[in-house]
C-alpha cells in the first residue's frame, strides 16, 4: 500500500480526495497497489466531514512519518507552502503541487532539493489545470528544439473577453458576471492584470529551455484597459482579442517571455477558445505546431492532474524524474529587440506600410515595441496591442 497526504483541504485538496474516492479501484490497478489517503493537514475543523479520521493540524506528523510516500501541497501562496514543501522534500517525501506561484518563484530551488534527496517534485497541475501539457513538453517533445509557446493561460480573463465579444459587455460588467459565477475572485487582480498567466508562462519557459525565468523578469499587461471599440474592430476584421502568455527562443539563443492582450487571427485555433477554457500552442522544429486544450481550472480537472503526478511520483520512486532548470536565462529587451506586429487605433490617417482594419485602426510591423510606441505617440493612438502572427 502507498500512502499520501494532502496539505490544504480547499478546492484542489478536496478535489484530490474526491478523485481518489471516485476512482480508487482504477488507480490501484494502474499503480499495482492500493493508494491510501493517510492524512489531511488543514487548520479548519473537518470533524463533520467524511475525512475526520484523517485530519491533523500538526505538520510534523507528516514530516516524521516514515510510511508516508507522497505529499500533495494545495495550500497555495509562497510562504507556508514553501516552508512545508522544503521540509517534506528534505524528509525524503515526494511532493506534488498545483501551486504556480510557488513553482514559478521557487521551483529551481525546490527541484534542486528534490534532486539531492532523490525524490520527485512534480507540478503538472500548475499550468492549465487538468490539461496535460508540462509532461508532454519535457517528455513527448524532448526530441524537438522548442521555438515558441503561446497560450490562453487564464480562464477568468478568457471568460471576460468572451462575454465582451459575444454580448458586447463592458469589462466591468463581464467581470461582475464572472464573479457571480465563481470564475473570478472578489479581488481579481492576479487574473485580470495578467499575474497568473505570467507565472504560468515562466514555468513553461523554464521547462522548454532549462533556464530560469522569474515572474519579476517579464513584462505583464492585463485586460482591464481593453475597450469595446477595439473588441468590435478586431471582430469585424477577422480577429479576436485574447490574453496570451508568450515565450520564444530567438536564433541567437536569447529568450523572450511576456503577457499581453493580443489580436489573434480567426485562422489560429487559439481564436476559437472561449469561456473558461485554456489552450497552449507549442511549436517545435520537428513536430511543428501542437495545441493542448481543456478546462484550465476547477476542482476535479485540477485534481485529475494532481493525481496523475501522485501516481507518476510513486512509479518513479527508485529513479526520480530528471526535472530542473538553472539560473540565467538571457532575456531580450522587449522594448528594442523583439520585432512584432502591432495594432494601433486613434484619430489618424493610416501610416504607410500598414494594414488597415477600419477607419483609424491599423496593423503595423514588424517593429519593436519602442518603435510602435513612438509611432503611436506621433499619431495620437488611443490603443496599442501586439498581434499574433
Amino acid at each position: 500500500m502507498a500512502n499520501f497526504a494532502i496539505m490544504g483541504f480547499g478546492t484542489v485538496g478536496g478535489g484530490v480526495a474526491e478523485v481518489l474516492r471516485m476512482n480508487a479501484e482504477a488507480i490501484a490497478a494502474k499503480l499495482g497497489e492500493p493508494l491510501n489517503l493517510k492524512y489531511i493537514l488543514d487548520v479548519r475543523d473537518l470533524s463533520a466531514t467524511p475525512y475526520a479520521d484523517k485530519a491533523v493540524k500538526d505538520f510534523s506528523i507528516l514530516e516524521n512519518d516514515p510510511e508516508l510516500d507522497v505529499v500533495v501541497e494545495s495550500i497555495g501562496g509562497a510562504k507556508v507552502a514553501l516552508e512545508f514543501t522544503r521540509r517534506c522534500l528534505l524528509a525524503g517525501k515526494h511532493v506534488v503541487t498545483s501551486n504556480k506561484e510557488l513553482v514559478a518563484s521557487h521551483g529551481r530551488e525546490l527541484l534542486e532539493i528534490a534532486r539531492e534527496k532523490n525524490v520527485n517534485y512534480l507540478f503538472e497541475a500548475s499550468v492549465g489545470g487538468g490539461i496535460p501539457v508540462l509532461r508532454p513538453l519535457f517528455q513527448c517533445l524532448a526530441g524537438n528544439q522548442i521555438q515558441e509557446i503561446a497560450g490562453i493561460l487564464n480562464g477568468t480573463t478568457n471568460y471576460i473577453l468572451t462575454r465582451m465579444v459575444k454580448e458586447d459587455a463592458s469589462f466591468a460588467d463581464a467581470l461582475k458576471e464572472a464573479q457571480a459565477k465563481g470564475y473570478a475572485e472578489a479581488d481579481p487582480t492576479a487574473d485580470v492584470e495578467g499575474l497568473d498567466a505570467g507565472r504560468k508562462i515562466c514555468i513553461l519557459s523554464d521547462l522548454a529551455w532549462g533556464k530560469e525565468v522569474r515572474p519579476g523578469d517579464i513584462s505583464v499587461q492585463g485586460i482591464s484597459a481593453i475597450d469595446l471599440k477595439d473588441v468590435a474592430i478586431a471582430s469585424g476584421a477577422g480577429y479576436r482579442i485574447k490574453l496570451l502568455g508568450r515565450a520564444m527562443k530567438l536564433e541567437d539563443g536569447r529568450q523572450a517571455a511576456f503577457v499581453s492582450p493580443h489580436l489573434v487571427p480567426e485562422s489560429s485555433p487559439l481564436a476559437a477558445v472561449d469561456d473558461v477554457f485554456n489552450a497552449i500552442m507549442i511549436r517545435g522544429n520537428a513536430v511543428g505546431d501542437v495545441m493542448f486544450y481543456g478546462r484550465g481550472a476547477g476542482d476535479l480537472p485540477t485534481a485529475s492532474a494532481v493525481m496523475g503526478d501522485v501516481l507518476d511520483a510513486l512509479e518513479h520512486r527508485e529513479k526520480r524524474r530528471n526535472l530542473g532548470w538553472s539560473q540565467g536565462a538571457d532575456l531580450v529587451d522587449l522594448d528594442s529587440d523583439l520585432p512584432l506586429y502591432w495594432y494601433l487605433r486613434g484619430d489618424f490617417t493610416a501610416p504607410p506600410s500598414s494594414e488597415r482594419l477600419a477607419e483609424g485602426a491599423v496593423i503595423v510591423g514588424p517593429v519593436s515595441r519602442k518603435e510602435a510606441k513612438a509611432l503611436a505617440a506621433r499619431v495620437n493612438a488611443e490603443a496599442m496591442l501586439p498581434v499574433l502572427r
